[in-house]
C-alpha cells in the first residue's frame, strides 16, 4: 500500500500503513479537504471519510467543551471502535488532522503511537519550514 499524494505532506501516511492491519488513511484539513490517502481509498471516499472525520471532531470539540462547562475545547484524539474494527482520528497543530482505519485485528495501542509520532513529525517539519526565511534561507 502506498499514499497517493495529493499534498506535499501525504508522506505522513506510508509509516501508518507499516501497522499490522491497518487498511487505509487520509490526511485531511481541519475543514474536511483531503491532502493525501492511501491507495485502499478511491479519491470519492477519501473525500467522503474527510468530510465525516472533520464533522466527527468538531461535534467531539463541542461535547468535550460541553462536558466542561468550558466556551471551546481542543480533542487530542478520537478512537471509534466498530463490529469492522478502529478508527482514529488525530488532529495536527497547524490545522491538518490525520484519520486511520485498522481491522478488527489491529493493535490499537500500536496505531495509536504510530500515528501520534507521524503527527508530531508533521509538526517538527512544519515548524521548521515555518523557521526559513523568506528567501528560502534560514533567518539570521
Amino acid at each position: 500500500m502506498t499514499s497517493r499524494d495529493a499534498g506535499d505532506q501525504a508522506w505522513v501516511l506510508e509509516p501508518i500503513l507499516q501497522v499490522p492491519h491497518v487498511v487505509a488513511a487520509v490526511l485531511l484539513t481541519r475543514d474536511g479537504l483531503v491532502t493525501g490517502y492511501t491507495e485502499a481509498l478511491s479519491q470519492a471516499s477519501a473525500e467522503r471519510v474527510a468530510a465525516i472525520t472533520s464533522t466527527v471532531q468538531g461535534a467531539c470539540r463541542a461535547a468535550a467543551a460541553a462536558f466542561a462547562d468550558a466556551d471551546r475545547a481542543e480533542v487530542r484524539q478520537v478512537v471509534v471502535e466498530s463490529d469492522h474494527g478502529y478508527v482514529l482520528i488525530v488532529p495536527t497543530v497547524h490545522g491538518t488532522c490525520v484519520a486511520a482505519y485498522g481491522d478488527g485485528e489491529v493493535r490499537l495501542d500500536l496505531l495509536a503511537h504510530r500515528v501520534h509520532s507521524q503527527v508530531a513529525r508533521l509538526g517538527e517539519k512544519a515548524m521548521a519550514a515555518a523557521t526559513r526565511g523568506a528567501d528560502g534561507g534560514t533567518p539570521a
